[in-house]
């Protein structure tokens, strides 16, 4: 459907031309939160914002896969060091979209926050380039150089902490707004949006390719600046792109702080503890009358957490005091049920942590190994050790394609589930996939180490191929194809409707609480093996034992998941009751449409 001005009101009509464009009309409401139905222009718009994040990713893993390689080989940090470095930044960036994804629910909008923070991004880049062909910033005067200026210590890492907060703004909100393109009313679109997960990172993967390919080979073969040079005019084209594409895009306008409503349920609960529970829910808890209905989404009540349910009971038995209660006395049971939806999600973000603490060592000791191998192929080029990440990516299109074209129609018709399997029991498979990782990923580790040991005083010795950690690179693509997409399906799909930019925050911060659990990690391990003999982690890879390092997350990671499908196995998901359209509506005159403005 789509909205159609007339002279003194706004129709409401069927779209018979399904290319037809979306348009705005400035008398728009914005307290409800369902759209209309879309058009094919919804996938239109959605594979416009997937060719941004294609760009973005390019750069950002440009970044990140070479980044230990930087600050071992130019800031001559030691394994440890760097290792931690990468981890901590890691961590900032992946916890800033919880700051990003607030502010585009909340005050900015979705559009608005990807537009601030791509400008932010662009800056980070801009100043990265110059910390590299300034002659005041370089890292040194001349070469060889053995230790770097402060000043360019200083702006380097001053520009990569741009980037993580230009990225806190664009991932959640950027990744939530090309979800918002499609009806969860529609049963065709609500499919559609399944599949928009998988495409999305289907995308993300073919900028990380080319991110760790070109990129990374620039970098190693040409040199660092230029690399920058091209990222940041990749990151200006890709800005100026998403602001051509205003026209074509849907809105959500922001509705004011998500997380208010939540402690007004608390407050309420609180409030009326003394409360007996109510004999008959459905008759004695308050939800909106159905006069008074926006667009929003209801929510059916659910037996958990039964003492958040007194915030919705109604103290008046005559139910007239309702309308003149305060929210932080009375509360709906849609409220209340987002607050559980809330509670119930911490226990699963906690078991997923173990699966990102594995994720974090791709980028660090992974690609650090690949250093210590043979690189060559055919007339003697040299692969870049970054380049190797390429095999996850890879892996990931390879397990997305074939979950979207064979597994989700053959499991869609064994289950009944329109999914194929829910989104926790894919997740769960992803984390199958970690252990295997840390597993396979220590045995050719030990090999390497034995080989070293055995043939390093030989005469013409050459290190083991680099092709021995494909493997483990491939198998953490086909578990990110599960767990990482599952991720941001669940989170997204879970969290009340006016928090989707927090929810995909919420599958970032995973991610960047176990890089940052890695890392301590890592002392602590570094801590109590020195002091038993010898540490794990020594001054290079040839003097620790990563080996066993691998088999400690293997161990911990499989303990984790008989913890996680407990949880799942409990989970009950969002449930939503049925919206009919002509409820959207107010007749009042003019007719306004609560909730999605379309258009530019």
């Amino acid at each position: 459907m789509v909205e159609k001005k007339g002279a003194d009101k706004l129709e409401i009509m069927e779209l018979e031309d399904q290319d037809q464009k979306w348009v705005k009309d400035s008398s728009l409401d914005h307290k409800g939160q369902v759209p209309l139905r879309a058009s094919t222009g919804a996938w239109k718009a959605s594979l416009f914002i997937i060719a941004i994040e294609l760009s973005e990713r390019l750069s950002y893993f440009g970044i990140a896969t070479s980044l230990i390689i930087y600050l071992t080989k130019v800031i001559h940090e030691d394994l440890k060091t760097a290792a931690r470095s990468v981890n901590y930044w890691s961590g900032v960036t992946t916890l800033m979209p919880l700051v990003g994804g607030f502010v585009a629910d909340s005050y900015l909008g979705r559009f608005s926050t990807v537009l601030a923070s791509t400008i932010i991004y662009l800056m980070g880049l801009v100043l990265l380039t110059m910390s590299w062909f300034l002659p005041s910033l370089k890292a040194c005067e001349s070469e060889p150089c053995h230790e770097p200026r402060k000043i360019h210590e200083v702006v380097f890492f001053l520009a990569i902490y741009m980037v993580s907060v230009g990225t806190g703004g664009h991932k959640p909100a950027l990744e939530s707004f090309g979800a918002d393109q499609f009806d969860d009313e529609d049963p065709k679109e609500r499919k559609q949006k399944m599949s928009y997960f998988n495409w999305w990172n289907s995308g993300l993967c073919s900028g990380l390719l080319l991110g760790v390919t070109v990129i990374v080979y620039l970098q190693d073969h040409v040199s660092w600046g230029v690399a920058d040079i091209v990222l940041t005019a990749v990151m200006a084209i890709s800005l100026a792109i998403f602001i051509i594409g205003r026209p074509v895009y849907r809105f959500r306008r922001p509705i004011g702080s998500p997380l208010t409503p939540m402690l007004q349920v608390l407050v309420a609960a609180v409030r009326k503890r003394k409360l007996p529970y109510p004999s008959n829910p459905a008759q004695q808890l308050y939800q909106v009358p159905k006069s008074e209905r926006a667009c929003s989404r209801l929510l059916c009540h659910t037996k958990k957490l039964k003492f958040l349910d007194k915030a919705a009971i109604i103290e008046d038995n005559t139910g007239n005091s309702s309308n003149k209660e305060s929210p932080w006395r009375l509360a709906t049971v849609t409220k209340v049920e987002e607050m559980k939806l809330i509670l119930n999600m911490i226990p699963i973000w906690v078991a997923t942590i173990p699966f990102g603490i594995c994720v974090a060592q791709g980028s660090t000791f992974f690609i650090k190994q690949c250093v210590t191998m043979d690189r060559k192929i055919n007339n003697g080029f040299e692969i870049p050790p970054a380049s190797i990440y390429a095999l996850a990516a890879i892996g990931m299109i390879i397990s997305v394609v074939l979950y979207e074209k064979f597994l989700v129609p053959l499991l869609r018709n064994l289950t009944g589930n329109e999914r194929g399997i829910n989104i926790l029991q894919r997740i769960g498979i992803g984390m199958i996939f970690s252990i295997v990782t840390m597993v396979v990923a220590s045995l050719v580790e030990k090999k390497r180490l034995d080989d070293v040991r055995q043939n390093a005083a030989t005469l013409g010795w050459k290190p083991m191929s680099v092709f021995w950690l494909a493997p483990q690179f491939l198998i953490v693509g086909f578990g990110d194809g599960f767990a990482l997409v599952g991720l941001q399906e669940y989170f997204y799909d879970q969290v009340p409707d006016s928090m989707r930019s927090l929810g995909i925050a919420f599958y970032l911060s995973v991610i960047g609480v176990a890089n940052f659990i890695s890392s301590l990690l890592i002392t602590a391990v570094d801590h109590v093996t020195e002091k038993s003999g010898k540490s794990w982690f020594g001054k290079d890879l040839n003097s620790s034992r990563l080996d066993k390092f691998y088999w400690l997350l293997a161990a911990m990671t499989a303990a984790n998941l008989f913890f996680y499908v407990l949880l799942a196995r409990r989970y009950s998901y969002k449930n939503v009751q049925k919206v009919v359209v002509a409820d959207c509506y107010e007749d009042d005159g003019d007719k306004k449409l609560n909730g999605l403005t379309i258009g530019a």
